[in-house]
């Protein structure tokens, strides 16, 4: 079964990229590449128990298993060593980035309290998209019973569009809901 995101895409997004902005070449037409989900925990250093719970939680919230990242330097202010575990991040394409895609924009963005939309201001000027989420909770999947602790999560939405502009125009055309 496709994705559904991916069928609005295809019938709906694409065509009306290539009217707005009068692109040539069919290959021209920006596509998303691919989401990262990534969790950092720095608090997982005193406690084990946290990453484990992470690395479950965005396992049931993405379909796939995280990857632990390690320190890459020790840092003794932060009482910090070199190959210890402070986060976790998924790297999501195909159908599996479509499906969390359109659980975001459709399921979980409106659970958010006092939800007004995204900023249009987290573009990186290359046509990507970064933005935040403060819990994990908004997922459906997520049981609040068995939350021992509230874990915010950074998602980046990768795609080949050239500038901020067309980026944002598929975003929006695939149900990403900007502020006003």
């Amino acid at each position: 079964m496709a994705a559904r995101l991916k069928d609005t895409y295809k019938n709906n997004v694409f065509s009306a990229l290539m009217d707005q902005f009068k692109y040539d070449n069919v290959m021209e037409v920006p596509k998303l590449e691919k989401v990262t989900i990534n969790m950092g925990l720095g608090e997982a250093k005193e406690n084990a128990k946290i990453m484990e719970s992470a690395v479950e939680e965005i396992g049931l919230i993405t379909g796939q298993r995280p990857i632990v990242t390690k320190a890459r330097k020790s840092i003794a202010n932060f009482k910090v060593r070199q190959g210890m575990p402070v986060g976790a991040k998924v790297t999501l394409r195909g159908d599996n980035m479509y499906t969390f895609i359109d659980k975001l924009f459709n399921i979980a963005l409106p659970r958010v309290r006092d939800f007004k939309g995204v900023s249009k201001n987290s573009f990186d000027g290359r046509g990507n998209y970064s933005m935040g989420i403060k819990e994990q909770l908004i997922f459906p999947e997520i049981n609040y019973d068995k939350v021992d602790t509230i874990k915010g999560m950074n998602i980046v939405f990768t795609t080949t569009a050239k500038t901020d502009e067309e980026a944002a125009a598929l975003l929006a055309g695939l149900g990403l809901p900007f502020e006003k």
